[in-house]
């Protein structure tokens, strides 16, 4: 079982104001130290946007890159995601990494609130993530959607409209889709060969099942903390493991666990403990 770690589990996101972000140094030093090997790049930004630079400090700590998250707006007919995944592809060139796990960004700041696509909407963002593809495979690098809360494609129905109408592959976010509406379990087995990744994030179902319902929006979840280690939520790893397994999937297993952080933890303390935990609970199910 290949297992990365990703930074949104040490708090690193993203979303403007999201709390306390750590320093890459403490954070690549804190995987490498549980025992990961490799890892995703984290936000735009957040490691050096220059190629080698950034292939530098991921090397420092001894880490493979496994790919990046990317936010792109695909159903704006204005907006052509092309320029902005090239350059991430230049980066790829030279720092490493054989995914963009894409999420359908909405346009709007955070995760909290979206809009709503109709049918023409729908077939730019079909038509853009073919494009999407189509450049990543011509330079040797998958692109998969990433079911995410407040994106364009967030809902079950919605993700099963993508994956029938296209080739992409599925970044199995188990957190995402669970809050979504899916049965994470029964959506593994349907589309087990169209996984390229795992986003390994484990929840409290009885505070996620508040997000459809509109009794809370994103941000107030992750401050109440509705992610938990692998292991210590609600979702069924073991039979999730054990499908993909007999589909054949060799992929990353990347561990996600969505906090905000408050400030910088004391050394030794904080994210470090979920994260050891959750790649332990993983590792055992290999």
């Amino acid at each position: 079982m290949k297992i990365a770690g990703a930074p949104i589990s040490w708090g690193v996101c993203e979303v403007p104001n999201w709390g306390y972000q750590m320093a890459p140094e403490r954070v690549l030093a804190e995987m490498k130290e549980i025992g990961l090997t490799a890892t995703e790049f984290g936000p735009q930004g957040w490691l050096p946007v220059e190629a080698e630079a950034r292939a530098a400090v991921v090397a420092e700590y001894g880490l493979q890159p496994v790919g990046s998250f990317f936010l792109a707006v695909m159903h704006d007919p204005d907006i052509d995601p092309i320029p902005a995944v090239n350059v991430e592809l230049d980066a790829f060139e030279v720092a490493g990494g054989k995914y963009l796990v894409l999420a359908a960004d909405s346009g709007q700041e955070g995760y909290d609130d979206r809009p709503v696509l109709d049918d023409e909407g729908w077939q730019t963002l079909f038509a853009n993530m073919d494009r999407i593809s189509e450049a990543c495979a011509a330079r040797g690098i998958e692109a998969c959607i990433h079911p995410h809360w407040g994106t364009m494609v967030q809902n079950i129905d919605e993700v099963e409209r993508v994956l029938d109408n296209s080739s992409v592959g599925l970044c199995l976010d188990t957190g995402h889709l669970a809050c979504g509406g899916a049965d994470v379990v029964e959506l593994t087995k349907k589309y087990a060969d169209r996984v390229s990744i795992v986003h390994a994030k484990d929840l409290h179902k009885d505070m996620t099942d508040k997000l459809l319902t509109g009794e809370m929006v994103w941000g107030e979840g992750i401050k109440a903390g509705m992610f938990a280690p692998v292991g210590q939520g609600d979702i069924d790893f073991p039979t999730i493991v054990a499908t993909l397994k007999d589909a054949g999937f060799d992929g990353y297993y990347v561990l996600e666990q969505d906090i905000m952080l408050d400030e910088e933890p004391a050394a030794g303390a904080g994210p470090i403990e979920n994260a050891r935990a959750a790649f332990n609970a993983l590792k055992a199910l290999a």
